[in-house]
């Protein structure tokens, strides 16, 4: 689950949290971003504009060298109609619990069965993200799942594709036969 930024650059939206300075106790962080963040944030999603993105998170350790992160992420965002293009509004409101673990961490392999089988639970908790360093990026983390909570396909209220049925030309609505250009075929 990893955006689109340059390797090394500095996503729209970061808050990097020392992992060194977490404890097991959580401990609550609330996140806003600011207006230059919205404006890179809404070019990285290619939506029309973000009004806000706001977080309340609860950072601990997990296990011995993991970090939890769980909260809601809550986004009021303006995208373009796919019918009409008109400019339609959203509100993201998303619950997301994410572990990130070290990179080489015992806790980020997968358990494979004797017949090298992955079984992968779609309900199930998510597997743990690894990160490099010694600091993870809560708000890259909070963009991430606030991304993934945006309509693909938004529509104005009311608005809907029309049917419709392609024509030869001649005017008439009737639906091509797929099996006519087989009428003038001969076998040999």
């Amino acid at each position: 689950m990893k955006t689109k930024t340059i390797r090394g650059a500095t996503p729209p939206f970061s808050y990097p949290v020392k992992v060194g300075h977490i404890s097991g106790n959580a401990v609550t962080v609330k996140l806003e971003a600011s207006e230059r963040e919205l404006e890179g944030l809404a070019k990285l999603w290619q939506v029309e504009a973000i009004r806000s993105l706001k977080a309340e998170l609860q950072v601990n350790r997990w296990k011995k060298d993991g970090v939890r992160i769980k909260g809601d992420v809550r986004a009021e965002i303006t995208q373009a109609c796919v019918v009409t293009l008109d400019p339609v509004d959203s509100v993201i409101n998303e619950h997301f619990e994410q572990i990130f673990v070290p990179e080489g961490s015992k806790l980020a392999r997968v358990v494979t069965g004797e017949a090298a089988e992955m079984v992968v639970d779609p309900d199930g908790p998510d597997l743990p993200e690894t990160f490099e360093g010694d600091a993870i990026d809560v708000g890259d983390a909070v963009a991430e799942f606030a991304a993934l909570a945006i309509d693909p396909y938004p529509r104005k209220k009311g608005v809907e594709f029309a049917d419709h049925i392609e024509g030869d030309g001649t005017g008439t609505n009737e639906r091509p036969n797929p099996f006519a250009v087989l009428k003038d075929w001969k076998k040999d």
